[in-house]
């Protein structure tokens, strides 16, 4: 009998020994990991991710989470409810200083910066608007609480020289709700800040093609001399969204990120796993074909998670 209880005390330090960073736990690794809205692109290419986890990595079910996006996700890591997340740079590098939305530094690491998100300020049909300025007086949704978007957006509106509680009736709608509320006419704008094409644009702009998307290249210096050279210029050709011309806008990097006490092992699998699964990935979403080892290591101020880095020094 007593061989029996050792036999299952062992068993269990080893169940519990394999869990994932952050929350995982049970039969080998079961990874959840913190995405975004349901039409946007952390969604789609998390969903992508996790199929490609589960497959190649030994007793490992990972799963793809809705969520805010990069605030709540990096709160997720902290607190152990996710084991993987998707985040802007930006919000990652106020976690990491422990600045703004976070008031004290997060325990988490990077395994790779993945693609650039695009800032999008999105026009309703029939509002005259065309500039970040314009917005002063208008119904406009910054994005969902907890969310990179909002993060973005208020700097946006602040270096427009507009106060985003005072200047504009705000709201704080998901990606999913913002779609909606431009075709209702509840808003005259939103902003979203994604990958290209974020689903729930092409949705908008193939149901009114009249919506609008607002060149944001005059707030791009102001934010720079603010937050630092985080923030990069970026130009959308608007035919991705089946419009014409071409606008400049804000861009933000984006990284995956852990719990800093996930083991070195799992860490490094992953980093393999998203590197050499790249044609599967960008299979579900064009973004991944942005997966570069060499940009993947350009994760400052967020330091390297030790198995990332392994994984970066074995590729030289």
């Amino acid at each position: 009998m007593k061989r029996i209880f050792a036999m299952i005390a062992v068993a269990a330090v080893a169940v519990a020994g394999c869990g994932g960073g952050g929350g995982g736990g049970g039969a080998g690794n079961r990874l959840s990991i913190a995405t975004g809205g349901t039409t946007g692109v952390y969604y789609v290419y998390g969903g992508g991710l996790a199929k490609q986890l589960s497959a190649n990595i030994a007793n490992t079910q990972a799963t793809a989470s809705v969520t805010s996006a990069s605030v709540e996700n990096i709160k997720l890591l902290a607190s152990g409810k996710a084991d993987i997340g998707f985040s802007q740079a930006d919000t990652a590098a106020d976690a990491v200083n422990g600045k703004d939305t976070f008031t004290a530094k997060q325990p988490i690491k990077a395994i790779a910066r993945i693609y650039d998100n695009y800032a999008h300020v999105v026009v309703a049909p029939g509002v005259t608007a065309a500039k970040v300025a314009d917005l002063k007086g208008k119904r406009v949704s910054l994005g969902p609480a907890n969310s990179g978007t909002q993060v973005v957006a208020r700097r946006m509106l602040q270096a427009a020289g507009l106060d985003p509680d005072a200047d504009i009736t705000k709201q704080q709608l998901s990606i999913n709700e913002s779609v909606q509320a431009a075709k209702d006419g509840t808003v005259d704008a939103f902003f979203w800040v994604g990958g290209l094409p974020t689903a729930g644009i092409t949705d908008l702009a193939t149901s009114k093609p009249d919506m609008k998307l607002l060149d944001t290249g005059d707030v791009l210096e102001k934010m720079r001399a603010t937050y630092g050279e985080q923030y990069v210029p970026l130009d959308v050709d608007l035919s991705t969204y089946k419009l014409s011309g071409t606008i400049k806008t804000v861009g933000i990097a984006n990284v995956l990120l852990v719990p800093d006490k996930m083991t070195d092992q799992l860490a490094y699998d992953i980093t393999k796993t998203l590197f050499e699964k790249k044609a599967e990935l960008s299979a579900v979403h064009p973004e991944a074909k942005k997966l570069d080892v060499k940009l993947g290591q350009q994760v400052a101020p967020v330091e390297l998670h030790p198995g990332a880095a392994r994984y970066y020094k074995e590729k030289g």
